[in-house]
């Protein structure tokens, strides 16, 4: 198949500012950047607990939470799905088909990854920082917080890779968002369903859109981190 025609057609639509495209793409945009702002929190506050302290059932929940990092998408797409069906226990929510129904499912599929890298950071921080911080009057919360801040690009990397795990998610997004134009429709789904119609152009287009965020977002991290060097 010849790719350059439909590859100039992409960037031709792309130039245009095609509606359709574009509503694809901040649907992705400000759906994944939400589901990550309000998972971020108390998924760092609980990858740090369970790095910092130890109780019983600490080591098998740890090793549950890892466990979720391979967990298919597809099957929490189903799980949110028939919690949200019109039978289902949240059906009078009426969240189905809707970007609050991908933002959950979002979140899901983020947890795991911002708790897993938030353990591996913290667990490599030096332990004198907490205690220091603790021998100088700290709170427990005011010392978390320190060791939080050194470990801060760790934190960082966990929030980028959620993102960008999320953002490019599709198996999910359609079995809650059902890929409705105009609604729900996101820049994975789009990707899937033009390519199929045999559209390519509009594919390839909406797949360039979504290299220039993965590579956007790792090019920041990095550039954050060259600043801020390892202090």
């Amino acid at each position: 198949m010849d790719l350059l025609e439909p590859t100039r057609q992409a960037f031709a639509l792309l130039l245009a500012g095609d509606p359709r495209l574009l509503g694809a793409i901040w649907l992705s945009l400000w759906v994944s950047a939400a589901a990550i702002a309000i998972v971020s929190p108390p998924s760092i506050a609980l990858g740090f607990l369970l790095a910092k302290k130890r109780f019983p059932g600490q080591r098998s929940l740890v090793v549950l939470v890892q466990a979720l990092l391979s967990f298919p998408t597809v099957v929490i797409g189903l799980l949110i799905y028939l919690l949200l069906s019109r039978r289902g226990p949240l059906g009078a929510l009426e969240l189905l088909f809707t970007p609050t129904a991908i933002m959950i499912g979002y979140m899901l599929i983020a947890f795991p990854i911002l708790v897993v890298f938030t353990i591996s950071a913290v667990q490599g921080a030096d332990p004198r920082i907490y205690e220091t911080a603790r021998a100088l009057g700290a709170g427990r919360v005011r010392a978390s917080l320190t060791t939080l801040r050194e470990v801060r690009f760790g934190v960082l990397a966990a929030v980028v890779n959620g993102f960008g795990r999320v953002v490019s998610e599709v198996g999910c997004a359609i079995m809650v968002g059902g890929n409705i134009e105009g609604l729900t429709r996101n820049i994975p789904t789009a990707i899937a369903l033009e390519t199929t119609k045999g559209e390519f152009a509009q594919g390839i287009a909406l797949g360039m859109v979504l290299m220039a965020v993965a590579l956007g977002v790792n090019v920041l991290l990095a550039a954050l981190q060259g600043e801020g060097g390892l202090r």
